[in-house]
């Protein structure tokens, strides 16, 4: 079994978040990307409980409304990590207590159970290996 695989990241809005991860490859935005009704990506993934992992947030001024429509809904992502972060979804990740964080991850596949520590200026990723 492969140990865990700890990353440093940038800490921005604090908290902590444990769960599978959402691996992107494009830059997320909230509006038009994600059914606030449903929690559902546009490629049909859930976000809800997952720790996102995305290059960049590429904002609309609804995508922090967007974010705390689903935490209302009990459907919100545990944790959001971006590699270009954008100040409209610093502002969702506030209004939902949602941990977030900004760097770029290298290796990190979709699915994988991950443990996110946000207490700002810094931040650690924890990778759990498969068992």
């Amino acid at each position: 079994m492969r140990p865990a695989r700890r990353y440093e990241l940038r800490g921005l809005v604090e908290g902590r978040a444990r769960g599978r991860l959402l691996v992107l490859h494009e830059p997320i935005s909230f509006y038009g990307d994600v059914d606030p009704e449903t929690g559902r990506y546009v490629d049909g993934r859930s976000v809800a409980g997952r720790i996102i992992v995305a290059p960049a947030a590429r904002g609309s001024t609804v995508g922090a409304y967007i974010l705390y429509a689903l935490w209302k809904h009990g459907l919100a992502p545990a944790g959001i990590i971006v590699g270009v972060v954008d100040p409209v979804l610093v502002a969702g990740a506030v209004l939902t207590n949602t941990p977030l964080a900004q760097g770029v991850l290298e290796g990190v596949v979709d699915g994988e159970e991950a443990e996110l520590v946000v207490e700002p200026p810094r931040a650690v990723l924890t990778v759990h290996p498969a068992s």
